[in-house]
């Protein structure tokens, strides 16, 4: 074996070894991560067999259902978040091997690697040498022929992606952050400079321990909320991108632009908006991030599954206000109950509550 595969191999193994079915951890923005004991605490006793968690993102939420054994849906309109799906939501058993790790890793002669990370984004997020990696690793994972081990590797070359940004965001240019020789009060460059390798592997690992089956056949999807066909389900969880009352909404497309280009690759160069600094993809019409149509939004969302029970987690500074989306509700269902939470969330400058509306 190669001396560099028995690195990678090593290194590998060397990461302690979990039981199957731990939930990873998470660094996206707005992330229900460390509420879920308190979500799952005023939901468990409903009855539902099937749930649909129709705005997915980390998947923290739809894995706590497949953990308590209900048939769970995963929905996201981001197609990066869609592979998280597939890979900890719909994925029963399968898992990434040695034998996938060093397939990634490594650079083939019959591949033919594009670079255009390194030519695009010099200075902006990743360092050149980290660029050139992306490009190799990207291709390589391309090349995955089974959906759930693909799946698996976009989600740790995610997270890897992730960890080694300030603040976890692309919201910006602003690798001279993390290369600037100054002192630091804030972030990690012990994390930021650690090899995407390392970083890599380590996710994998977390990845492999969050696959198991729970006996039920679940889905992920990748659609427009509206545009989604599900016959009957139970509960609908509902966790849009929030408004604040001042109309400044958080759009997770922008924030991580650069995971979508990722699973675009081959289409990247013609979704990047050019007049942007930090080279961002494109972004269409969201109503869920304009102040002017969020209402109505909400309103043919309840409509569309009133014959579910709804679970609606906001936050009771935002638009539309806790009584207004109560209101809403009011029309479509009769048992109706607010339950609220102190949570600050990372880089939130606010006092907000965390608000989980529950309509039977």
């Amino acid at each position: 074996m190669p001396i560099l595969q028995q690195r990678q191999s090593q290194l590998f193994k060397d990461l302690p070894m979990i039981k199957t079915g731990v939930l990873p951890s998470t660094r996206y923005q707005g992330s229900k991560y460390k509420i879920l004991d308190w979500i799952n605490y005023y939901t468990k006793d409903l009855v539902f067999d099937s749930v649909l968690d129709a705005f997915g993102g980390t998947g923290c939420v739809s894995y706590m259902y497949k953990k308590n054994g209900k048939r769970v849906m995963y929905n996201d309109s981001l197609k990066f978040n869609y592979y998280i799906g597939l890979a900890l939501i719909e994925n029963s058993k399968t898992i990434l091997d040695d034998n996938d790790i060093n397939f990634i890793l490594k650079k083939h002669s019959n591949f033919n690697y594009p670079t255009f990370i390194y030519d695009t984004f010099h200075d902006i997020y990743y360092t050149d040498d980290e660029n050139k990696w992306l490009d190799v690793v990207i291709t390589n994972i391309k090349n995955i022929k089974n959906k759930y081990k693909q799946a698996l590797a976009y989600y740790a070359l995610f997270q890897s992606c992730i960890i080694k940004r300030p603040y976890n965001l692309f919201h910006r240019k602003n690798l001279y952050i993390r290369t600037a020789g100054v002192e630091r009060s804030f972030g990690n460059k012990k994390t930021w400079d650690t090899p995407f390798e390392n970083h890599f592997l380590k996710f994998v690992r977390e990845g492999n321990n969050a696959v198991f089956d729970n006996g039920e056949k679940n889905t992920a999807f990748h659609s427009d909320i509206f545009d989604l066909e599900i016959s009957k389900v139970d509960l609908v969880y509902i966790d849009t991108p929030y408004i604040s009352t001042k109309g400044g909404g958080v759009d997770y497309f922008d924030f991580y632009h650069f995971l979508e280009g990722i699973v675009s690759y081959d289409q990247w160069g013609d979704l990047i908006d050019e007049k942007s600094k930090h080279k961002k993809i494109k972004n269409g019409k969201n109503e869920w991030c304009d102040k002017g149509e969020i209402h109505r939004a909400f309103k043919k969302l309840f409509d569309k599954f009133k014959n579910s029970i709804l679970i609606v987690s906001y936050r009771d500074d935002g638009t539309p206000t806790i009584p207004e989306l109560v209101g809403m509700l009011k029309v479509q269902k009769k048992d109706i109950s607010v339950k609220k939470l102190d949570y600050k969330y990372v880089l939130s400058n606010g006092n907000s509550k965390e608000v989980l509306i529950i309509a039977q």
